[in-house]
């Protein structure tokens, strides 16, 4: 298994861990300190060693801040994560807080006394974060200081774990579709015309991407931890544990880059700013430890976003045909999956482990499956509506006639990566149920089939989503879209589709359209497609050229849970065509479950 179903930690540890901290802080002249979760990469999934806030608090979210000070502490997290944090911290230690509603530096200020110090790891926060912090807490009269050893680490001491060594890859041409050589040719033309003499890359996934290889570092993303200076007149250098790096791997990476240890870094920035070099730095991604190293002339640091960004989030030709047949893949092992779900389920035979193991194994038949591409969303009834449920031995829970069940899954191919929620009706569903179905799949569906201009960002398309909800009364606490990478993370920026999300959107991009509603203590719905952001053939009469969308997978939506009455002619229309395009990719791949698969992808009215 890819995945397990451990506890991933005893709240009640909470308390004794704080206690020491503050002992530390005391002993450091600090007053309070930052606890992100994050890693010196910044990337929203980090190694077991690198899992500070989840050793100290509980959480196990992907995203979320606590801040300890001497007599109070409090766990900042957005509206994805307010249920799962309230059952996994010691609320008696903790406050827990939604952002943006509580900000940080507030909650400190109304703590802290003027003339008060701040610490924080400014490798495991980015520059925008440190420089917005710093400004808001000076108005306070209270001090951000950098820290040159994390007190965190100082009381996790040896029993934190060692960082990994997983084995690089090389991602064949096939897949990857441009050499490593033509890239790089590519973003030293952008420096160069820039005026810029290098770059610094940060994120594993963008060096992944620039070099074609892949690693094995981080649970669920094909990628390794490094680091990466990229020259505008020079090969890059790359910092990589070698041990990392098997022979056949070392001669391809020697061929296009100058390889160090990561120990070298310091020495190798340092030079970049004796010889006052113009360095481009992703303040939004990269750890302010960068700046602080450089310097903050301006004549050295050039703020600009990683160059790998971009070009990444555009797939080309060879990454979008990859992503085509991952999709069909996928959707044979979905479409085999909800077959047996249906068979299952309503006797009261699965429960939410059971339901995992059974999806990942159907994967694993494919004899292609590299991972998962996150931990697998198995939630019953109320568990569902916690937005990032994880399942664990101490909250699994059988799926019940009558309720509904949430999968979200995902699966890591080498020729690409794929993402997909369904709700599941198990049993005869309510009225409101299907109510609220229906009013999410017109959000998917509006979303599936709009049309816009050049120069179209995500937060122009995410009220689409939102719309039919909305005139009930009803929203949803996430984005409606991320985007996602190929055979890489499966949240990949800079494009998606939500209420921020100022990236215009370009042919070749790849969104995810999950609106969802969630009904605390009873249940959740989202429905997941990935899709292809494409151009599209001039409109009769039209004088802009438009841009819609292509959707990439194929796995049917629980029509038993769809109040007909509800949508239009042409929303009907879209459902149907889009399960008479599931029928006919997935059915000549199926054997005992195709009869299953034509029942359930039938006309709606039918």
């Amino acid at each position: 298994m890819f995945q397990d179903f451990s506890t991933p930690a005893d709240p009640a540890l909470g308390t004794e861990r704080v206690a020491r901290l503050r002992q530390r802080l005391a002993g450091s002249g600090l007053d309070a300190v930052f606890v992100p979760r994050a890693d010196e990469h910044m990337g929203e999934y980090v190694p077991p060693s690198a899992e500070r806030l989840k050793w100290l608090t509980g959480f196990s979210g992907s995203a979320g801040l606590a801040v300890v000070s001497a007599h109070a502490a409090a766990l900042f997290v957005d509206g994805r994560y307010v249920l799962q944090a309230a059952t996994q911290i010691d609320k008696g230690t903790f406050e827990i807080l939604e952002v943006p509603q509580a900000e940080p530096h507030a909650w400190l200020a109304s703590k802290l006394r003027s003339g008060a110090v701040a610490g924080f790891d400014p490798w495991l926060h980015t520059s925008a974060w440190a420089v917005r912090m710093k400004e808001v807490l000076e108005k306070k009269g209270i001090r951000l200081k950098p820290l040159s050893r994390n007190p965190v680490d100082a009381v996790w001491g040896r029993v934190r774990p060692a960082p990994p060594l997983g084995a690089v890859t090389i991602q064949p041409m096939k897949f990857a579709g441009k050499s490593a050589e033509e890239k790089i040719a590519d973003l030293q033309q952008t420096l160069t015309s820039a005026g810029e003499d290098a770059a610094v890359l940060t994120l594993p996934d963008s060096i992944a991407w620039l070099l074609n290889i892949r690693g094995s570092d981080i649970q669920h993303n094909p990628t390794a931890l490094a680091f990466a200076i990229l020259h505008a007149r020079a090969k890059p250098e790359l910092f990589i544990d070698k041990r990392k790096l098997a022979s056949d791997v070392r001669k391809y990476l020697s061929g296009i880059a100058r390889l160090h240890e990561p120990a070298d870094l310091k020495e190798r920035i340092d030079v970049l700013k004796k010889a006052g070099r113009r360095v481009r730095l992703d303040g939004a991604t990269a750890a302010h430890w960068f700046r602080l190293r450089l310097g903050a002339s301006k004549h050295t640091i050039v703020d600009a976003p990683d160059p790998c960004l971009l070009p990444k989030a555009r797939k080309n030709s060879a990454e979008i045909k990859g992503t085509r047949a991952a999709h069909e893949r996928d959707g044979v092992a979905m479409a085999r999956y909800l077959a047996w779900l249906d068979r299952e389920a309503p006797a009261g035979r699965v429960d939410e482990i059971e339901a995992v193991k059974r999806l990942e194994a159907l994967r694993a038949e494919t004899q292609v499956l590299k991972e998962i591409s996150f931990d697998t969303i198995s939630g019953a009834g109320p568990n569902g509506a916690i937005v990032h449920y994880r399942v664990t031995s101490a909250t699994n829970r059988k799926l019940k006639s009558g309720e509904l069940f949430l999968v979200d899954s995902g699966a890591q191919y080498q020729d690409g990566t794929t993402d997909v929620t369904r709700t599941i009706a198990i049993g005869r569903p309510t009225a409101e149920m299907r109510e609220r179905f229906t009013l999410v799949l017109k959000g998917h569906i509006a979303v599936a089939t709009a049309r816009f201009p050049k120069g179209t960002a995500g937060v122009q398309i995410d009220a689409f989503a939102r719309q039919a909800l909305w005139q009930h009364g009803l929203d949803f606490d996430h984005g409606t879209g991320h985007g996602v990478g190929s055979y890489l993370s499966v949240h990949e920026g800079p494009q998606s589709i939500s209420k921020r999300s100022q990236v215009p959107l370009e042919p070749g991009m790849i969104v995810s359209n999950e609106p969802g509603y969630y009904k605390p203590g009873g249940y959740g719905i989202r429905i997941e497609n990935l899709l292809l952001v494409t151009d599209l053939e001039a409109v009769p009469g039209g004088e802009r050229k438009m841009m819609g969308f292509e959707t990439l997978t194929l796995v049917p939506i629980d029509r038993r849970l769809i109040e007909p009455k509800l949508m239009s002619p042409a929303e009907i229309a879209w459902l149907d065509a889009y399960h008479a395009r599931v029928r006919a990719v997935i059915a000549p791949h199926l054997v005992v479950d195709r009869p299953w698969l034509e029942a359930t992808t039938a006309p709606l009215g039918a």
